[in-house]
């Protein structure tokens, strides 16, 4: 899939990749150096780590992705989840015995270039769909691409800022300053 875009799009789809790019090194340059143990170290109040951070961003990114072009029924359906779905779910913010920092970073490392090869082949950025029934989402409401591709930008950088604060908690390491 190609596009014949016109300039502005091409610039703004520029600027959407080269936002996504900023924001995910930060959130990987926080596991520089880092052994697995230390990157499931719980190091403040919040039960987030490193390894689980990068394995949550991922994860929520590829649904997002996915999202985008087959519509919420790509995504998980909150509103019924059982117990046992729920904590599935949960292990989705853990880096588990049997994974690597080094495997998550490349898990992340491959749902990005997917979702980096939508955001230039996408037909269109306006193209939207109706969000899952969630708690957390607007009755009825709908998303474009576009808003989605921001949303997981915004996802991404807050996240950067838990994994600096973990970072630094860990072992004194910072991102800047």
């Amino acid at each position: 899939m190609t596009t014949t875009a016109s300039p502005l799009l091409d610039t703004e789809r520029t600027d959407l990749l080269e936002m996504l790019a900023k924001h995910r090194h930060f959130l990987r340059f926080t596991t520089r150096e880092l052994t697995d143990e230390q990157a499931r170290m719980r190091t403040t109040a919040s039960e987030l780590t490193l390894g689980g951070l990068i394995k949550h961003v991922a994860a929520v990114e590829a649904n997002w992705a996915k999202f985008i072009v087959e519509g919420p029924a790509a995504g998980p359906d909150f509103s019924s989840m059982s117990e046992a779905e729920i904590a599935e779910w949960s292990n989705k913010f853990v880096l588990l015995p049997d994974e690597t920092l080094a495997g998550v970073l490349a898990e992340y490392e491959q749902v990005a270039a997917r979702t980096d090869e939508l955001v230039r082949t996408l037909p269109d950025l306006n193209v939207a769909q109706p969000l899952p029934e969630a708690p957390w989402f607007e009755p009825g409401g709908r998303w474009s691409a576009r808003r989605v591709f921001m949303h997981i930008m915004t996802e991404t950088a807050q996240h950067s800022g838990h994994a600096d604060i973990i970072r630094e908690s860990l072992d004194g390491a910072k991102s800047m300053g």
